[in-house]
């Protein structure tokens, strides 16, 4: 199934929406390409290790399975189960934002797999993650 880039921006959008847990996270779509998504999670002092000033883990562990799974929804159709997820910390996240660009490595018949890197807002690598997910909707 093949659907428009409006059609893949509405549907991320929908299932962006539809979450409470992605919403508590203040996550967005910025950008879409073929196989890409990059998402914006913004600074928000309950998202901090309690220093107020870096993110916690697991905010930017969320951050790469949701723009993972992101990527293989618009193939598959909608959110998709993760199977397993890989993140690994670079550095301290820190910043008014972090973006994360999913890229999808591989749509298969039955599972897929995606590649997400998080930059703050200077640009440095922060994290990056691998997800893999079944490849449909579920």
């Amino acid at each position: 199934m093949t659907i428009t880039t409006s059609q893949s921006r509405t549907l991320i959008e929908s299932v962006l929406a539809g979450s409470e847990a992605i919403t508590a996270l203040g996550i967005t779509l910025e950008d879409l390409g073929e196989d890409t998504a990059v998402l914006k999670m913004p600074w928000q002092p309950h998202l901090t290790r309690g220093d107020g000033t870096i993110y916690h883990g697991g905010p930017v562990a969320s951050l790469i399975d949701i723009a993972g799974d992101m990527v293989v929804a618009v193939r598959a159709g909608g959110g998709v189960p993760t199977i397993s997820l890989r993140v690994d910390y670079l550095r301290p996240s820190t910043g008014p934002h972090l973006l994360a660009t999913g890229r999808l490595r591989r749509f298969g018949r039955t599972i897929s797999v995606s590649d997400v890197e998080v930059h703050d807002h200077e640009g440095r690598l922060c994290a990056v993650g691998r997800g893999t997910y079944a490849s449909f909707v579920g």
